[in-house]
């Protein structure tokens, strides 16, 4: 049994979505078929059950890195290889609003647990069949995500410096949250897939506005739904190459 995830092992699946939120991992599960509550302790919340007769799990693991990090290793001790993060973000650029989809292509490391597995020349980069299979569930939505660098921080309530702030807006990055940049590292460190999309909860100048709360919702439902069809696209592809 592992430390903080004591499930058996039959009741995770290789395919895991690994939102921070409790409450969006059980959104995304109440897709599945024949889902069952596998375990909540120590501040995880983990349900399996299959999408479209393939078998997955979800779990909802807290905030921060080092959350994440004992997920994975845990999960993976279990027999998962392939997490897919569904977040939230907050946003850096102009034209980004409340409920607008992010994918990934890779994270400015300002955590600190990836620094326990790879220094920090290494970049935190998700794999790409995994973003192009997002992109591709997307599409087939109608949804035009922003595809884009961002940057995970352990600290939200730090104190702000303009100036680098004013440097990432600069360069173009569409996103900031906690986990990613942990997520991409260890799954690298691993040889493990990985790869995340967002909903954003703001504006460049806002944090969760409450006039976008509608449309945050809305993005939401819409990033489960693309999760799920990229996630079933890599399963599909898995078996058609066994």
């Amino acid at each position: 049994m592992e430390h903080h995830l004591p499930c058996n092992p039959s009741d995770i699946a290789r395919y895991v979505f690994c939102p921070g939120d409790q409450k969006r991992a059980r959104k995304i599960a109440k897709q599945f078929n024949d889902c069952q509550l596998v375990l909540e302790n120590r501040g995880y919340v983990v349900l399996s059950g299959y999408y479209q007769d393939t078998f997955m799990t979800a779990i909802g693991t807290g905030m921060g890195g080092p959350a994440v990090a004992i997920a994975l290793e845990e999960l993976a001790h279990m027999g998962a290889d392939t997490f897919l993060r569904v977040g939230s973000c907050g946003v850096f650029q102009d034209f980004q609003k409340p409920g607008d989809i992010i994918i990934s292509n890779g994270t400015v490391r300002f955590g600190g647990t990836a620094n326990a597995y790879l220094s920090l020349e290494y970049p935190a980069v998700p794999d790409f069949s995994m973003t192009r299979a997002l992109v591709e569930a997307a599409e087939k939505h109608g949804i035009t995500p922003t595809i884009g660098l961002g940057i995970s921080s352990d600290a939200f309530y730090a104190p702000g410096d303009s100036n680098i702030r004013e440097l990432w807006t600069k360069i173009g990055l569409v996103y900031i949250e906690m986990e990613t940049d942990t997520l991409f590292t260890v799954g690298t460190y691993r040889r493990w897939r990985t790869a995340a999309l967002f909903t954003s909860d703001g504006t460049a100048t806002e944090i969760k506005p409450a006039w976008g709360d509608a449309a945050y919702h809305r993005g939401e439902d819409a990033t489960v739904q693309i999760a799920l069809g990229g996630m079933l696209q890599i399963a599909q592809s898995d078996e058609a190459n066994k």
